[in-house]
């Protein structure tokens, strides 16, 4: 059965996109990274969040890997949960209306590799409804100061991990959790 992982790279001062949703931070750290390229082979599917979906991409200007999946390097079915599917289809794009239809159908396409969630309110949501299992997060080395946080829950709410792995490459430190329940 599929895993749900909420896979993300985040400034060292806990944001994940910048002030409205900018990802053109990112570009500079975006590079080789053998722990993304090898899960990459493991991901069955996405679940995406609305936001994300239709939100900047860090890869925009470049006429090959801009508007793909990981720059390019995955291919797969998507699954987007929101409330206002656009009008027109889009090929390998399933939009969902709810959080347990969505999880349900990205599980089943992905078979028994990963569900990988893309966007902080999607992977919250999963987080709540005790979705989730792991979190891998790429920390680069640079702080924002505003913008999209990994996870924000008003009020507060803790969330207990088990770190499963950490690894090292140039621009960025992978760090691998494990969801306790």
């Amino acid at each position: 059965m599929a895993k749900l992982l909420y896979s993300v790279t985040m400034s060292l001062d806990g944001f994940i996109a910048g002030p409205g949703g900018d990802m053109s931070w990112l570009t500079p750290h975006l590079g080789p990274n053998p722990m993304v390229d090898d899960l990459i082979a493991d991901i069955g599917s996405l679940l995406v969040g609305r936001n994300t979906f239709g939100g900047d991409d860090p890869y925009k200007d470049d006429e090959e890997r801009g508007g793909k999946a990981f720059g390019g390097g995955w291919e797969g079915e998507q699954f987007v949960l929101t409330h206002h599917e656009p009008d027109a289809r889009i090929p390998g794009v399933t939009f969902v209306g709810d959080l347990k239809s969505a999880v349900a159908a990205a599980k089943e396409a992905a078979g028994d590799k990963y569900v990988n969630v893309l966007g902080a309110d999607t992977a919250r949501q999963c987080l709540e409804a005790g979705e989730l299992d792991e979190v891998l997060t790429l920390i680069a080395p640079v702080m924002l100061g505003d913008g999209v946080r990994l996870f924000h829950h008003p009020g507060g709410a803790e969330v207990r991990l088990e770190r499963t792995h950490v690894s090292h490459v140039p621009h960025a430190v992978n760090v691998w959790y494990r969801v306790v329940r």
